[in-house]
């Protein structure tokens, strides 16, 4: 069919501003819908409901940290992946007394599924042992803990 000026009409469909504007909405739609799945397959936990209690559970923890730089603590982790054991060497101020056994928690970087927890004995003078099985490699942050002390440390496992 043609106009008044000798140009063919085409069918809306053919029109290639009529897909542009089609495209951008359709683009979102999409974009959306990516979002949607991408939140339903990545569960981030839940929300913490009474904040009042993680705070003060947060101040004990953080007394806890300055409890172990009251006695000066420090620690030298050593790791032996083939008899699947770790060792802590304890170093304090003058006068603390080691307890006889610690929790030892290693908390990986990034994927919180290899997280494990260890008991250590005291079996020599200011050293630790106790079972681990083998770590991932990668960084990795170590909780040494007591009743009434916590100490963070950071080591990398490389294979």
């Amino acid at each position: 069919m043609l106009n008044n000026d000798s140009q063919q009409i085409l069918p809306w469909y053919k029109e290639p501003y009529v897909w542009m504007l089609i495209l951008f909405p359709m683009l979102a739609v999409i974009g959306g819908i990516a979002t949607t799945i991408l939140a339903v397959q990545s569960d981030d936990g839940l929300v913490v409901d009474d904040y009042y209690k993680h705070g003060l559970e947060i101040n004990r923890t953080l007394e806890r940290d300055q409890v172990a730089l009251d006695y000066n603590l420090d620690a030298d982790i050593q790791l032996d992946q083939k008899l699947e054991e770790a060792s802590i060497t304890m170093s304090s101020a003058p006068g603390f007394v080691y307890p006889k056994n610690l929790s030892v928690t290693f908390l990986h970087a990034t994927r919180s599924g290899l997280d494990k927890e260890v008991h250590m004995l005291l079996t020599q003078e200011k050293i630790y042992r106790g079972n681990l099985s083998v770590l991932a490699a990668g960084k990795w942050y170590v909780h040494i803990q007591y009743d009434n002390w916590r100490l963070i440390k950071t080591i990398t496992v490389d294979l």
